[in-house]
């Protein structure tokens, strides 16, 4: 699709290094089409982006969606370079040197919607100790000025952007989770690994229609931490361990281990963003029977797909920009 023309009326869903896999499959869900940016790197390795020509009047004649990561740093300048390419291009602002096409056009006003799939720096959403950067608050506040709403999936805490200035929608992928699940393991339990993300799971347990509990953490010393079901019995039952995001899963290691100590017959782990960092797919496999994960980011055990959740909030965006 990169640099195709839109028939008319349609909707244009951008995508640039990242992203362009859940474009391609958000654009039919919101009845728009996909357009590939350009990017590239230049030698030193700094980021080269471009509105195509042909893709301009479409840019112009629609509000746009761009489908775009803040992760890893690279992905933050790169979301920033597209969003400030489409906001020039919808301001008129096309004076080039080579003095190709119209160098200015009418301003066409708001109408670019940002959908992040996964949202880096997350989770910095407080300020723990003096003199410290709100991670999550700062992003924000930069790709605010050059957007007109963002869609987040899946952030660990929302609480933090509550004074945006521009709208955000929150969306979820529990209920493709839940479906997923249900089709591939059907759980007789649902467990959060912590209180932090019994919202999510308890939203799952509720779709499947089984019970939900979570795990107590109990810090023994500096270095060990102890899991311990709340008024939980899982013997001979079907577990699935149910998080926003799986880093270097020590955590779901830990939750697995305490499960099995309570006689869980199998345990599964699911989760929206799969970092899987350091070794951690290596770490899960002795511990968990498998990993369940959206497509936010790119992983090898990404089975759901993030376009529906996005597509909720997407919609709800355009409305509001309508």
């Amino acid at each position: 699709m990169k640099g195709s023309p839109l028939h008319e009326s349609e909707m244009p869903v951008l995508s640039g290094a990242s992203g362009g896999n859940i474009a391609a499959s958000l654009a039919p869900l919101l009845g728009m089409e996909q357009i590939q940016l350009e990017n590239r790197r230049f030698p030193d390795g700094e980021a080269y982006v471009r509105v195509p020509t042909d893709a301009i009047e479409a840019v112009r004649s629609e509000p746009s969606v761009l489908v775009s990561n803040t992760y890893p740093d690279s992905g933050i300048m790169q979301t920033l370079l597209l969003l400030g390419a489409i906001s020039d291009v919808r301001r008129g602002d096309l004076a080039n040197l080579k003095q190709e096409g119209p160098q200015s056009l009418e301003d066409v006003g708001p109408g670019i919607v940002l959908a992040i799939p996964y949202y880096g720096y997350a989770r910095q959403d407080k300020r723990f100790s003096p003199g410290e950067s709100v991670s999550a608050r700062q992003i924000a506040d930069m790709i605010s000025a050059y957007c007109d709403g963002i869609a987040i999936l899946d952030l660990h805490a929302p609480d933090v952007l509550n004074d945006a200035k521009i709208p955000i929608e929150y969306v979820s992928s529990m209920p493709e989770i839940a479906s997923e699940l249900s089709e591939r393991i059907s759980p007789d339990f649902i467990l959060s690994p912590d209180k932090g993300a019994i919202s999510r799971a308890s939203a799952v347990a509720e779709i499947i229609g089984c019970e939900f509990s979570y795990l107590e953490k109990t810090r023994i010393d500096a270095h060990t931490i102890e899991h311990t079901p709340k008024d939980l019995d899982v013997s001979g039952k079907v577990v699935a361990i149910v998080d926003d995001m799986i880093s270097t899963g020590g955590t779901i290691c830990r939750a697995s281990d305490a499960l099995r100590r309570q006689g869980a017959k199998e345990v599964h782990a699911a989760c929206t963003h799969g970092l899987f960092t350091g070794g951690a797919l290596s770490r899960l496999a002795k511990h968990v029977d498998s990993v369940h994960t959206t497509d936010s980011l790119p992983n090898p055990r990404a089975d759901v797909s993030a376009s529906p959740a996005l597509s909720r909030g997407i919609s709800k965006l355009l409305t509001k920009l309508a």
